[in-house]
């Protein structure tokens, strides 16, 4: 079983490629079970995600595709929601949508991933921001708001790494995620940044691992050409940690498939 739950649409600014052709693209890299998770709405850094007035359009559109390709892809739909504390909307969290991809984009409110900011990280001390990184993480899955968490290790993007031992920096907010009984994705979206590697890194997966945290998979796909990007390569990774079954969502309730 093919399963890719994290992946956009135009309504947040930065992707190009209609829901359509996505699916059709699925459809092609033989996909099983396709989710469209694009970036909620929010009052803050609004030009790269859709509005609350697109909400039931973007619901709507997916639901309707879902349903007319439904004898050839299991669609589902969700939202990638930023955890930024002041900023989280009952709108989003209540959305009667398949689950919610909860990810850390921001360190009080300074956007670490995107490009806009890079020259930022010169003045920074790499391994306090990676503490403040996980802290957030941690603190996400203390929310219980979310079902997935979103590329887990994000904060590698750039190919900035700590001197401290990643594992230790992320090791309270992993128990933290099996604590609040969350699904850890798989995220392919590495090998195309700096870094040049799946969110998260083998050593912080095998540490999901050994503490029973389950797994899905995203392309994080932004264009056609991102879906099912490297899918065999994070399938290999998968089972060279030991992992042989993953999850989907269905109205926010776990189901479980063998890869």
């Amino acid at each position: 079983m093919r399963v890719d739950l994290h992946n956009h649409t135009p309504l947040c600014n930065h992707a190009t490629g209609s829901p359509r052709e996505f699916i059709k693209e699925a459809i092609n890299q033989n996909i099983d079970i396709f989710g469209f998770s694009d970036h909620a709405p929010m009052e803050f850094d609004k030009k790269y995600r859709m509005s609350f007035s697109q909400m039931k359009e973007y619901e709507e559109k997916i639901k309707s595709l879902k349903e007319e390709f439904k004898d050839k892809i299991d669609i589902r739909v969700g939202y990638e929601v930023d955890f930024l504390p002041g900023f989280i909307d009952k709108r989003v969290i209540k959305a009667k949508v398949d689950y919610l991809i909860g990810s850390v984009h921001f360190i009080k409110k300074w956007g670490f991933d995107n490009p806009e900011f890079i020259g930022e990280w010169k003045n920074k001390d790499i391994d306090k921001i990676y503490e403040e990184y996980f802290e957030a993480v941690k603190n996400m899955a203390k929310s219980g708001l979310f079902q997935i968490v979103g590329h887990l290790d994000l904060i590698k993007v750039f190919n900035f790494k700590p001197k401290k031992d990643i594992r230790l920096l992320a090791k309270e907010a992993i128990k933290e995620i099996k604590r609040a009984n969350m699904v850890v994705e798989l995220n392919s979206a590495g090998f195309r940044k700096p870094v040049n590697e799946p969110y998260p890194s083998k050593e912080l997966l095998q540490l999901c691992y050994e503490e029973q945290i389950e797994i899905t998979f995203g392309s994080d796909a932004h264009k056609i050409g991102d879906i099912g990007y490297k899918y065999s390569d994070i399938i290999s990774i998968a089972k060279e940690i030991g992992y042989k079954n993953c999850v989907s969502f269905i109205n926010k309730d776990r189901v479980l498939h063998n890869f």
